[in-house]
């Protein structure tokens, strides 16, 4: 009888986006395939304490929406230093969302323990999470972006420029965060001091983007050097835009067209930029790139680039797959191979 491979799935962490990791890890937890792999619960609560979550703890926090993992919780606590060897875990699969999770931190900590893991590599990480620097380098790489300024802190920032160089209405969002944390949509003067505060809630860098009316589409990539790219879907929002209400907590906040309703040349189109972004943005193992269609002229706009998707019942990355004849289970198995081939090499 083989071996099973010992995974550690870690989750939670300390970004505004705890909760929906929470909900992720209950999903990846219960699809993977016990017969080979042997599942290990890692949570990070928001205070930054590693904490060895029982199986009967994490059914009673995944069981009610959005709670964050206690401080004290009937379980050990875990040590990452002393705990990750090769003789532990064979492999972790990190599904932490936004800051110290999807953006180098987790994973330089795994590369440097010599801990395989599911995901985009260090630089990949990094460059996928800064919007300001994705964007430059999509930008630079003949990937169309819309119009985008960028701010610091201890900048000033003028309603007038922006208005000047941008039009209304404009987006306001943290260059980095994910899960539309912070976004604000501004359509008057009123409504620009605020929509700036709320940003730097979020990040001393916040970028400031040109509106368009367009539709939004998704699209899932997977591989390694060899990548793949699913059938592309769409968000309908209900709410004014796609915000963390409408992906989160407001059931009926969107509408997700599976596959999305293009011709077979703008599908196409969608395929090969997100894999095109995927290979200047140095990410492997998995992304969701998501796009806006212009209504009027049909372009099409890479927006930005999830080195660790939503993994909850209704995000986009994994039922994207599913569309493209490839299940749950499979999604998991495939990613932690990728994981384990890319170490090996």
């Amino acid at each position: 009888m083989n071996k099973k491979i010992r995974i550690g799935i870690i989750f939670g962490g300390q970004s505004s986006e705890h909760e929906v990791s929470i909900q992720s890890a209950k999903n990846v937890y219960s699809a993977i395939d016990r017969s080979k792999y042997d599942p290990v619960l890692i949570g990070i609560s928001k205070k930054g304490k590693w904490l060895t979550i029982g199986s009967k703890d994490f059914q009673q926090i995944a069981s009610q929406n959005y709670l964050a993992l206690p401080e004290t919780i009937q379980s050990l606590e875990f040590n990452p230093h002393e705990s990750f060897s090769s003789e532990k875990f064979d492999v972790v699969f990190p599904i932490l969302h936004g800051s110290l999770g999807e953006d180098g931190t987790i994973q330089g900590l795994l590369k440097l323990m010599g801990v395989p893991f599911v995901g985009a590599d260090v630089l990949g990480s990094a460059v996928g999470m800064d919007k300001d620097v994705m964007k430059r380098l999509l930008r630079d790489a003949g990937i169309p972006v819309v119009k985008f300024l960028v701010f610091h802190r201890h900048q000033k920032i003028s309603f007038a420029y922006v208005k000047k160089n941008l039009a209304l209405p404009f987006f306001v969002k943290p260059a980095n965060a994910g899960s539309s944390i912070g976004v604000s949509k501004v359509s008057n003067e009123d409504e620009f001091t605020k929509a700036i505060n709320e940003a730097f809630k979020h990040d001393r860098k916040i970028l400031i983007e040109e509106g368009i009316n367009a539709r939004e589409i998704e699209c899932s990539v997977l591989g390694n050097e060899e990548k793949l790219a699913s059938v592309p879907g769409e968000v309908v929002p209900t709410h004014e835009f796609y915000d963390y209400d409408a992906k989160y907590l407001d059931e009926n906040g969107s509408r997700l067209e599976i596959p999305a309703k293009l011709t077979p040349i703008q599908s196409k189109n969608v395929q090969q930029l997100a894999i095109k972004a995927c290979k200047v943005l140095c990410i492997d193992g998995m992304a969701r790139v998501d796009f806006f269609l212009d209504k009027k002229s049909s372009q099409l706009y890479l927006n930005e680039v999830n080195t660790i998707p939503g993994f909850t019942n209704i995000s986009m990355y994994p039922k994207l797959w599913e569309a493209s004849g490839l299940s749950y289970s499979k999604l998991i198995d495939r990613l932690i191979q990728l994981a384990l081939d890319r170490a090996n090499k």
